[in-house]
């Protein structure tokens, strides 16, 4: 079964809000390189990456959907790895399709709200201030501190980095994956005793530890490969869609 890239596209800009998350300059939501007309196949990836292209394009897929997109670096020529990119898409007629903030805050398919349910979060409500919109989600739990590290490091798959600097018994847990140990005085002011991001920069231990609260690092790829497979799910159920998660993790 396809879909006309046309409709897809209207969907997914609708359904993900893309006209009114504000979002970085450079990411460039929505439809970053035109493809076929008609889709029937769709790779899922967390990046737009050389090694994720190539896969997908091998593959023969249509549409190629991802969380970082392509052009962070802004308007600059399209030269080496950047042309290699851009090139093997257009030279396969795979489209790519990127949605990176409107889909970590997305209500139903969010790395944020559905890494939480993973963790067996019950989310009751948003918190820390992004240019006018709620990034992170915050639910409860009845869990000590080592609990949550291993349920985290479980659902992750891989080692955790734990922070801590709360309470040992922890009831009120908030989640913004990748980079988002910038909102731990949101998370603190929230009155949450627990932040799980995916990483932070190195003074984000001591703005733990003195402002009285647990962090949790699982790495920026492991705590966002949620959306893209859930929003897969999504247009599977919608459109018949078939989908294959293309997984490239950088360890970080």
């Amino acid at each position: 079964m396809t879909v006309p890239l046309a409709d897809l596209v209207g969907y997914l800009d609708g359904y993900l809000r893309i006209a009114d998350i504000p979002d970085s300059a450079k990411a460039w939501n929505g439809l970053q390189v035109e493809g076929r007309r008609e889709v029937g196949k769709v790779a899922v990836a967390v990046d737009a990456s050389e090694r994720g292209i190539e896969v997908a394009v091998d593959r023969g897929l249509d549409l190629m959907l991802v969380h970082h997109g392509l052009f962070w670096e802004g308007g600059i020529p399209l030269t080496g790895r950047r042309y290699r990119k851009v090139a093997r898409l257009v030279e396969s007629g795979m489209g790519l399709y990127s949605s990176h903030i409107p889909l970590d805050v997305h209500p139903d398919v969010g790395n944020n709200v559905v890494l939480a349910r993973a963790l067996g979060v019950s989310v009751d409500g948003w918190f820390g201030d992004y240019r006018g919109i709620p990034l992170g989600c915050h639910g409860g739990v009845t869990l000590r501190r080592d609990e949550l590290g291993a349920r985290l490091e479980a659902v992750l798959g891989g080692g955790i980095r734990v922070v801590a600097g709360g309470p040992d018994a922890i009831r009120r847990v908030g989640v913004i994956t990748g980079a988002g140990a910038g909102m731990i005085r949101d998370a603190v002011d929230a009155r949450l005793d627990a932040l799980i991001t995916g990483e932070g920069a190195h003074h984000t231990y001591f703005d733990a530890m003195e402002h009285g609260i647990n962090v949790y690092y699982g790495g920026h790829y492991a705590t966002e490969v949620w959306g893209v497979r859930a929003l897969a799910e999504h247009l599977r159920d919608v459109f018949g869609i078939e989908w294959t998660f293309i997984d490239v993790p950088t360890g970080f």
